[in-house]
């Protein structure tokens, strides 16, 4: 990604000088910027520190439905998050974008020239204020720099509608005017990733209008999913990006996220990394440590999503309930074993190569992510990763035309084969690729979306659910939904039925884990003991099974979850309000 560091790109004035009559040296004024083409192209690179850093896609999926984690995040603890913890509201980002389309007015250059660049600042201010909307709804439009005098300095928020058609204005103009149709590195904006932000953008809006009806906004949905399946279909039509299918002993999709270079046939847009220039992440250490980061692990109500090999529900089987975690992982989609740690999966330790069961000093329900791991345990201990991450893959752009297509009733059985049914043959999966499906799954409908009748609907759900699982799709999606009420869901993990009795969770002959409550006088080594006791040292026990001496997994449902319908929008924070009282607040943060 073109993340260029400035130490000093721009120097508006004059600098401070020892003597009155000495001329500055070493300073830029915004002529030596806006009078070339190369100065437009230097300023516009500053913009793209507004994209999503590793963190925010790493950590992404943190607080949402379908992960476990060492504790409750305060935003769904009740009592604990409130105006005072809010943040998220600075708009400096904002005033870099409108300075530079304020003065990018050089005739010198041609308009050509200055159209282009201004459609990459107008993209990114689109990116600014979707990403305020998604978390505060009504913002205030600010399509100018501020001085310290001017009267719209301390003016209200405007509307949701306001916002958003700007939103959609200026990212139609990207779409006319970015010049750039391709670009080899998968680190630039082009015409098409401002047409893949459209479609994501409008599906966003399309969905909240819809299933928000509080709102009153639900007869413009369809117009906002109608620009959301027409952006993806211009990005199906119009590029040769496709589905990454990888050789026959390849395991395409975990290989997209453990690429050192991004695989440009379906990557679109990425963070680049690069271990000869020093610039890492800590996907491993996040996913690995027992005491760095969150410890994010599955819930057994989301692996149970994952079909059949043959295309049929996992939970048709009348005994999924009391299947043990080896027997309840095969034959199953393939992006199961390519997320979570099963049967076959390996690590690297000094150049040995070592079986690597799901480990109990990090999980709590024993679904391990692999996803974003690479194999090499040199990468566990600190930001050492140099795999690239995806802002945005050609298998989004399917699944935001698929859902926008079904949402508007326009669905075909060919848009069906070529979307959702080609991201499951990616997947392995042999049957029910070709034809919208006609027969509701029951367990997706009571499990998470009752009021869904449509079975394509529900199927699309949860295939957007497995295919984007960790690239921080998922809180967003709920909340576009008007599902957040999932996220109090139980975080429950495998099935255990027995006390005392060793397991071996990936099919090697080597036993992984016992489950007690009264610690066993002889230990097998090698082995690690869990103790699932309601009481442990003197206080009630984080984990324990659901049915006393055996079932699935629970973890921490002695701490209470709880989403309230204000979630769906964070709180103006407290400092900034005081500021401006003309910002009001959003409703149940007053």
């Amino acid at each position: 990604m073109k993340k260029i560091f400035f130490v000093s790109l721009i120097a508006i004035g004059l600098a401070a000088c020892s003597k009155l009559d000495q001329q500055p040296k070493s300073t830029v004024g915004k002529e030596a910027v806006f009078q070339s083409e190369k100065g437009l192209e230097l300023y516009t690179n500053s913009f793209y520190t507004i994209l999503p850093t590793p963190t925010d896609i790493l950590r992404g999926d943190n607080m949402s439905d379908y992960v476990a984690r060492k504790d409750v995040p305060d935003f769904i603890r009740p009592g604990a998050f409130g105006p005072r913890q809010s943040s998220g509201w600075s708009w400096s980002d904002l005033r870099n974008i409108n300075y530079f389309l304020e003065n990018n007015k050089n005739e010198s250059i041609s308009k050509e020239i200055r159209d282009h660049y201004n459609g990459l600042a107008r993209f990114f201010r689109a990116w600014f204020y979707f990403e305020k909307v998604k978390r505060f709804g009504d913002v205030p439009w600010i399509n100018k720099t501020f001085d310290v005098s001017d009267e719209d300095m301390f003016k209200g928020r405007d509307s949701r509608v306001l916002v958003m058609d700007s939103v959609l204005n200026d990212l139609d103009y990207a779409i006319q005017n970015i010049r750039t149709t391709e670009d080899g590195t998968r680190s630039m904006i082009t015409k098409y990733i401002a047409y893949a932000f459209k479609s994501r953008v409008c599906l966003f809006e399309g969905t909240f209008r819809k299933y928000h009806t509080d709102y009153g906004l639900e007869a413009s949905a369809s117009e906002w999913l109608t620009e959301a399946a027409n952006a993806a279909q211009s990005v199906m039509d119009e590029t040769n990006f496709d589905l990454y299918i990888g050789g026959a002993e390849s395991k395409p999709y975990r290989e997209l996220f453990i690429s050192k270079t991004p695989i440009s046939s379906e990557v679109m847009l990425a963070n680049i990394f690069s271990d000869a220039l020093s610039i890492h992440h800590d996907a491993n250490w996040y996913y690995t440590s027992s005491t760095y980061g969150d410890r994010i692990s599955f819930t057994r109500s989301f692996i149970n999503t994952y079909l059949n090999i043959d295309g049929s529900p996992f939970t048709n089987n009348v005994n999924y309930k009391t299947l043990v975690f080896n027997e309840e992982v095969k034959n199953r989609d393939k992006r199961l074993s390519q997320t979570i740690r099963t049967k076959g999966y390996n690590r690297i330790n000094g150049g040995n190569i070592v079986a690597s069961p799901p480990l109990f000093s990090y999980t709590y329900t024993g679904y391990q992510p692999v996803k974003w791991v690479l194999d090499d345990m040199f990468y566990d201990t600190g930001s050492n990763n140099d795999n690239i991450i995806p802002l945005f893959r050609y298998a989004e752009i399917l699944l935001n035309f698929a859902e926008a297509r079904t949402e508007l009733g326009d669905l075909t059985d060919s848009d069906w084969d070529n979307t959702i049914g080609a991201l499951r043959r990616r997947a392995g999966i042999t049957g029910n690729t070709s034809v919208i499906p006609t027969t509701i799954d029951n367990y997706l409908k009571t499990e998470y979306f009752p009021k869904l009748n449509d079975p394509a609907l529900l199927e699309i759900r949860r295939e957007r659910g497995i295919e984007l699982v960790l690239e921080g799709f998922r809180f967003y999606d709920l909340v576009r939904w008007g599902r957040g009420d999932l996220i109090e869901k139980t975080w429950n993990g495998m099935y255990i039925p027995a006390l005392n009795t060793p397991m071996d969770l990936n099919d090697d002959g080597v036993m992984d884990v016992v489950f007690y409550k009264t610690m066993p006088g002889n230990q097998l080594p090698g082995v690690t003991y869990i103790n699932v006791s309601e009481n442990a040292s003197g206080r009630p026990n984080p984990m324990v099974l659901s049915e006393g001496d055996k079932g699935e997994i629970n973890w921490l449902i002695t701490i209470p979850r709880k989403w309230e319908d204000k979630f769906y929008l964070y709180p103006i924070p407290e400092n900034d309000r005081l500021m401006n009282p003309s910002l009001g607040q959003n409703a149940g943060w007053e």
